[in-house]
């Protein structure tokens, strides 16, 4: 066994720089060694080997591995289940703690647990640092100490609670990582999947377009997204980086990054979202999950312009913008009614930026029935919403080539759609009403 080390565990933070909980293992005194586990228990869930955010990282640790041989170190990547390689990991090395960034997903915290119970059992720490968030679990709750659950009221109490240290960049560390003798890290390959179109490139913030974020962000022919989910979700990007920068550029963009924190702590508190309601009365709206309706929309063939644009773009990329994933999201849950689980599962296995909070909780405000939802009554019509974002039909032209002489009839027709959804969600919540009033009235008869 060799002389003592401290662990980093790269996770949702694949970057050098402005990264908290590095620099807190740089700062322990220890040669630090940085590793990355490729999770079985996560890529197995995976059908496609052909994933393109699989690619991404490993194409990011690559990076990371290139940057870290310059200062004759490394990192080392393992492949399978967490728990099972650190009994590995501590059988080869002394190791004086454990260090990573907190992750927020109900899945991770049972891993994080499970890993420290364990380390403890062999006397070393576990140390869990904020990182991919400004503001964490309990940092930004009501005067009573509950959750928010309306985002306007969280954000404006985001951004009272703000400070200029909590954007700051995290002060770099003398650098003091493990020597390590050159190897390859885990390819793709390796790990059983293929490469992809995708191409890591370091991210950058994009002057232009962040400044004129508010201006373009619904007409999606314009292409004004930052394109940072992906940098995002895995961390490529530091989020106190992108605060900072929407602080100088554009207050619309800042807001969308605070959605994303109150996504992050509506799943932290309030984990039943993950396969329920947010809302336990719309769990008894009665699905229609008509099988052949569904796959059509998975095709891109609804018979609705901008929806089928959207599918072609998200099948064939990864990527969809967030207008359109409004319409198309809306438009599975209340044109066919169609569980919102459904569409979720399906945008999770497409897109390159899945997040599970900001996926669940975005599918969850289309269909209704989630915190801070749009009322079950908004149904967006999608001719309308085509007219008014995709007028000259640039968008929809650019990913159905034939959209003028399409013969693909409409689903279903907008206006019963409308009536459609408007009663089965009205009967679905009468229903919890006499539940609840059966149940005040069981309540009230086991007193005699």
């Amino acid at each position: 066994m060799e002389h003592t080390v401290v662990i980093f565990w790269f996770r949702r933070d694949l970057r050098l720089e402005d990264n908290a909980g590095l620099q807190r293992a740089l700062s322990s005194g220890y040669p630090v060694l940085p590793i990355f586990i490729f999770d079985t228990d996560m890529l197995n869930r995976l059908n496609n080997r052909y994933d393109r955010r699989v690619d991404y990282i490993q194409q990011a640790l690559a990076h990371l591995h290139l940057q870290l041989q310059k200062q004759h170190a490394g990192l080392k990547t393992y492949y399978g289940k967490p728990i099972t390689l650190f009994h590995e990991i501590t059988a080869h090395y002394a190791i004086n703690a454990v260090y990573c960034n907190r992750d927020y997903e109900p899945q991770a915290i049972k891993r994080d647990n499970e890993v420290k119970a364990y380390l403890a059992a062999k006397g070393i720490a576990f140390y869990h640092i904020k990182d991919q968030v400004i503001f964490e679990q309990s940092e930004v709750i009501k005067q009573n100490g509950t959750p928010y659950t309306v985002y306007t009221p969280y954000s404006n109490a985001w951004k009272a609670t703000l400070q200029s240290q909590h954007y700051a960049p995290v002060p770099t560390a003398q650098h003091s990582f493990e020597y390590l003798p050159f190897e390859e890290i885990h390819t793709l390959e390796a790990i059983g999947f293929r490469p992809t179109d995708i191409r890591f490139r370091p991210p950058e913030l994009d002057v232009g377009i962040v400044e004129a974020y508010d201006r373009y962000r619904d007409f999606p022919a314009m292409d004004h997204s930052t394109h940072l989910g992906m940098a995002l979700r895995f961390g490529t990007i530091s989020i106190r980086r992108c605060v900072a920068f929407a602080l100088q550029h554009n207050a619309v963009w800042l807001q969308a990054l605070i959605w994303r924190e109150f996504f992050m702590q509506i799943l932290y508190h309030f984990p039943h979202v993950v396969s329920h309601s947010f809302k336990p009365a719309y769990d008894l709206i009665q699905w229609q999950n008509n099988e052949t309706e569904f796959r059509r929309w998975c095709e891109g063939q609804t018979g609705y312009a901008m929806v089928d644009a959207g599918m072609h773009q998200l099948n064939s990329t990864g990527f969809i913008p967030n207008r359109v994933r409004m319409i198309t999201a809306s438009f599975l849950c209340k044109h066919l009614l169609i569980d919102w689980r459904w569409g979720e599962a399906y945008f999770a296995d497409k897109l390159n930026d899945y997040d599970l909070a900001a996926n669940n909780g975005n599918w969850q405000w289309a269909a209704g029935c989630g915190c801070d939802a749009a009322p079950y009554f908004r149904i967006f019509n999608p001719t309308v919403q085509a007219q008014k974002f995709d007028k000259a039909q640039h968008y929809t032209k650019a990913w159905i080539p034939d959209v003028a002489t399409r013969t693909i009839k409409p689903i279903v027709e907008h206006r019963y759609a409308r009536e459609r959804a408007l009663k089965v969600y009205s009967e679905g919540l009468n229903r919890m009403r006499s539940l609840d009033r059966l149940s005040c009235y069981i309540d009230k008869s086991s007193k005699f």
